[in-house]
């Protein structure tokens, strides 16, 4: 008989009834965890209160790290680790007052076999509600059936009464009714445009950047080959090493010159001399070589867009991408030429940049790009996180809000930016942000993500609203004040129908100089995604 060493499986613990077991996933940087864990103490606080008053108690699955400062699940191994406690069938609340790293927690709850909700706060300064949106993405992705819900305390009735019927049934149903189903479309100009787009890029095939997937945890942003080739579009895996690599290869007098295209177009720079908490000309300079670097890397690969993971690995070696985002982005940009310097490389246009190499954002960004560009209309595009939101002058205004940069043509132009150095909390090494407050005007916005195996987009209409300088202020120091800000009201869509339906933590918008226009390019994004094989919905009010 062989003596073979069969492994010895631990007896899962039972369920015991009334009880709601907890898990708070956090983010990837200690400083974040170490920052942000008072005010998810208080949030677990305000959310155990509210269950206890509903007749059920509270068990927390992992206790809080004295000696780490924080008591978040801040690696997936410690998920892992976590859920081995956890009895499969209890009901589970993951409570998130932060941004957090999905994959902590995304192995224990592809396996949980009981209810799941995941709850957030609604706050500007702690983003609860932006990790729930990535999270419920994820879930959504990985075809995990869960709940989700948001208050600012958990003592309002609406919260309450939607935590009740959860604890009392598992399930939790919000109102949709604003997304309907693309319907037939006419056979207009517009239509046929998006048709005609979506088979060239099908025959004549389109090449995506990604310097490194699969950032911040953020499951829900990486697509498949086997969903994105179909349409056309195929990934040039890369390293940000290389990035690093070529910016060795970038001269000093190549890196000055963007800073005397930017100084003489307008743009402010915050500086200072402390690297430690202040934007230094170190810092910009860095930012100017990979600039360069990876427009120089995308002529050699063919590229059609590209993506910089920074936020893991690069953030230790040099200062922040998000301004190099911001550049690509943007129609009119400090040239730069190839190596030899015989051509000027992606002369007069954008190389869209999806942030976070989010690839629902690259696939999105790729074809308004085209569309755009056809109707002959400002192409630059961005992400925005869906950053929080309040009321004003009786309409709510939300906040969007991405981490670091915009194309300045949405703030009106470069002399209408500035840049600052980004948070120290999340950003060692600084480097320089491209901000301002987005222009009024018309907006299309959208988000392509994955469900039931396939890719989907949500389409709808908006508007970029002008509140007086004194919100505006009160708006950014109430998130992040060093990063660009949109005031967006979403046309026939209101707040929790937004978080309800929501499949990212990033939506992307493009302006349109009117509102006839923007229906009209609208019309043609749905046309084109339709005809690339994409289901199709349309939210709130969509004129065709």
């Amino acid at each position: 008989m062989s003596n073979y060493a069969f492994p010895e499986l631990t007896e899962q613990p039972s369920a015991e009834p009334g009880v709601v077991w907890t898990v708070a996933s956090g983010d990837l940087r200690p400083s974040a965890n170490v920052t942000c864990w008072p005010v998810q103490r208080q949030f677990e606080a305000d959310l155990e209160a509210a269950v206890v008053a509903l007749g059920h108690r509270v068990h927390r699955a992992h206790p809080v790290d004295e000696a780490a400062g924080h008591g978040f699940i801040a690696s997936q191994r410690q998920g892992i680790e976590v859920f081995k406690s956890i009895p499969p069938d209890a009901p589970l609340i993951v409570a998130e007052a932060v941004w957090q790293y999905s994959h902590h927690v995304l192995a224990g709850l592809r396996t949980h076999q009981g209810p799941i909700l995941v709850v957030a706060n609604w706050s500007g300064e702690f983003p609860g509600l932006v990790g729930l949106l990535g999270l419920t993405a994820s879930l959504t992705k990985a075809g995990v059936a869960h709940s989700i819900l948001w208050s600012e305390k958990f003592t309002d009735e609406w919260a309450v009464s939607r935590l009740r019927t959860w604890l009392e049934t598992g399930k939790l149903e919000h109102d949709q009714s604003h997304v309907r189903d693309l319907p037939a479309l006419p056979d207009n100009t517009e239509v046929r445009l998006g048709r005609a787009l979506a088979a060239q890029l099908k025959r004549d095939k389109a090449i995506i950047g990604v310097f490194d997937e699969g950032c911040m945890g953020m499951y829900n942003a990486i697509i498949d080959d086997e969903l994105l080739n179909p349409l056309g579009i195929y990934k040039e895996r890369l390293s940000q090493s290389a990035l690093v690599a070529e910016m060795g290869t970038v001269s000093d007098a190549e890196a000055q010159a963007v800073r005397d295209w930017l100084d003489a177009a307008g743009l402010t720079f915050h500086t200072g001399t402390d690297e430690a908490t202040e934007l230094t000309d170190a810092q910009l300079h860095s930012q100017f070589k990979m600039y360069v670097a990876a427009l120089r890397i995308a002529d050699d690969f063919g590229l059609d867009a590209v993506g910089i993971q920074y936020q893991q690995g690069l953030k230790d070696v040099v200062p922040a991408s998000d301004l190099v985002e911001g550049l690509l982005n943007n129609v009119s940009r400090p040239p730069v030429t190839s190596r030899d310097g015989a051509r000027e490389l992606y002369a007069g246009a954008p190389l869209p940049h999806f942030n976070e190499v989010d690839e629902g954002v690259a696939v999105d960004s790729l074809i308004t790009n085209r569309i755009w560009t056809a109707m002959g209309l400002d192409p630059a595009t961005t992400l925005h996180d869906i950053r929080w939101g309040e009321e004003y002058d009786g309409q709510f205004v939300w906040v969007m809000e991405i981490s670091g940069s915009v194309p300045a043509s949405h703030h009106g132009g470069y002399d209408k930016s500035w840049s600052m150095r980004q948070p120290p909390m999340y950003f060692p090494l600084g480097g320089g942000t491209l901000s301002g407050v987005s222009k009024p005007g018309e907006i299309i916005w959208s988000r392509v993500f994955i469900a039931d195996g396939i890719l989907h987009v949500d389409l709808g209409r908006g508007t970029a609203v002008e509140l007086p300088a004194e919100e505006t202020q009160r708006r950014l120091d109430a998130t992040t004040p060093q990063w660009p800000i949109m005031h967006a009201v979403l046309h026939g869509v209101d707040r929790d129908q937004l978080m309800a339906r929501h499949k990212a933590n990033h939506l992307n918008v493009v302006y349109a100089p009117d509102a006839a226009t923007a229906d009209r390019a609208l019309a043609a994004k749905a046309a084109m995604f339709a005809e690339l094989g994409l289901a199709v919905h349309l939210c709130g009010e969509v004129n065709l």
